[in-house]
């Protein structure tokens, strides 16, 4: 790995782990996605206090969290991609596209992004989608490589919208090693994958990644679930977390983050970072 690619894997891994939050949902087109985010400015102001490892944006808001002073605020992680299946229904078509075509990862630099992020999108009967995000990703790679910015690629396997609705994840073992090798072998320097169902699968897809895996957080669950879920996850090889609305959709998110980075951190249990979070 090129030296400059290693300064901004180091701006993510603190001690080697990291806690992303995500708050990159206003491109998926969602509104339950947006419950929470109304205020932007607010969220990342709580956010940079509550003091995570990183905090993943689009370019249209990222100017909220560099623009905070001083050198002890969290990373960013910059999506660079958007598209359509997050919805509730099937569309008519599925498209996964750049959000600079041009030049895909000239907002990331400008804002000094320490990685950049991509879907893989794997959904039943939409072979058009996945070859679209393949293009997506061969197309910024070799920049990647050129400008030195780290490639977070999010391997998705999803079931399908007919029968479950839409964006709900597809927690097969075999179907998340299949694509988070296909992710490595792509060239991805991170991956961000859904968890397996049974939480003792997961160090399946940390050995196909060949690379550090961080564990997406998907729908809003239960919290002391999320807690326990966490902990085994990490035990399993898993460096941290990229959780979105199981932080920014519950009442108090630094305590949420408090918890998570006990367990990212520290090695605490579930019941340690549930104790934390009611501490707040």
């Amino acid at each position: 790995m090129r030296v400059n690619k290693k300064v901004r894997m180091n701006r993510l891994f603190g001690g080697g782990r990291c806690l992303d939050v995500a708050i990159d949902h206003g491109v998926c087109n969602e509104p339950s996605f947006l419950a929470g985010l109304e205020d932007m400015a607010s969220v990342v102001n709580q956010l940079v206090k509550a003091g995570p490892d990183a905090i993943q944006m689009n370019y249209g808001q990222a100017d909220l969290l560099q623009s905070v002073p001083g050198k002890g605020k969290p990373a960013l992680v910059m999506r660079i991609d958007m598209g359509n299946p997050y919805n509730k229904i099937r569309h008519r078509a599925m498209w996964a596209v750049l959000q600079n075509e041009a030049e895909p990862l000239l907002g990331a630099i400008e804002m000094d992004a320490a990685c950049v992020v991509v879907n893989l999108f794997m959904l039943p009967d939409e072979p058009d989608l996945f070859r679209q995000c393949v293009q997506n990703i061969a197309r910024v790679r070799a920049d990647c490589e050129k400008y030195g910015l780290p490639l977070m690629i999010e391997p998705l396997a999803m079931l399908p919208v007919a029968e479950h609705g839409g964006y709900m994840v597809d927690g097969d073992a075999e179907k998340i090693v299949t694509l988070t090798r296909l992710a490595r072998e792509m060239g991805a320097d991170i991956i961000k994958a859904d968890p397996t169902t049974d939480p003792s699968d997961f160090h399946r897809v940390v050995e196909a990644a060949r690379c550090p895996v961080l564990v997406r957080g998907g729908g809003k669950e239960d919290l002391r679930a999320v807690f326990d879920k966490s902990a085994a996850l990490m035990a399993q090889g898993a460096l941290g977390m990229v959780y979105g609305r199981n932080i920014y959709q519950h009442v108090n998110p630094s305590a949420v983050v408090r918890g998570l980075i006990a367990i990212i951190h520290d090695d605490a249990d579930g019941g340690v970072a549930w104790d934390l979070y009611n501490q707040a």
